[in-house]
């Protein structure tokens, strides 16, 4: 069993790349990587140079400084490993699909599940529902609230 469980592991680490051959490997990343630090130094310049100062406060200038952010480098190239990774958890499935009369059933029910639960919710969450507690015992619309009842003729307003 031990040794069933380190062959599986060896494979597993051959098999996977490291997240360096994502963020770095690709010659679109390399491009990136190179143009952040050029960006962010042609900035640095820009508060002694008036010619950069004009462009680098125009608006074109502020979705570049989005592109060339470290973070939104290190998200969109990460997203190729982030997602080989995650599709080593899942295993192949070894079910048979549902025929389409198990799926309706299937939407039937939790439909069903679905409305029973939206009703018995909405009797707490309504003020004019004596379900709902102290909602329904605070409300002024409520007959029993002394507040709904006129102090000088007894009666209901």
């Amino acid at each position: 069993m031990e040794s069933a469980v380190d062959e599986h592991r060896a494979e597993s680490a051959v098999s996977r790349q490291k997240l360096s051959a994502w963020l770095w490997r690709p010659w679109y990343a390399k491009l990136w990587w190179i143009a952040i630090p050029i960006w962010w130094l042609g900035m640095a310049v820009a508060t002694r140079v008036d010619v950069l100062a004009a462009f680098y406060g125009g608006a074109l200038a502020g979705y570049l400084n989005v592109l060339f952010f470290p973070m939104t480098a290190l998200m969109v190239l990460g997203v190729g490993y982030v997602r080989e990774r995650l599709d080593g958890f899942v295993g192949p499935g070894d079910g048979m699909p549902l025929s389409d009369e198990e799926v309706s059933d299937a939407a039937r029910r939790i439909w069903e599940d679905h409305d029973r639960a939206v009703k018995s919710s909405r009797a707490g969450f309504d003020m004019l529902d004596p379900r709902s507690g102290l909602l329904w015992i605070g409300n002024p619309a409520n007959p029993n609230n002394p507040g709904y009842i006129d102090p000088h003729t007894g009666k209901h307003r």
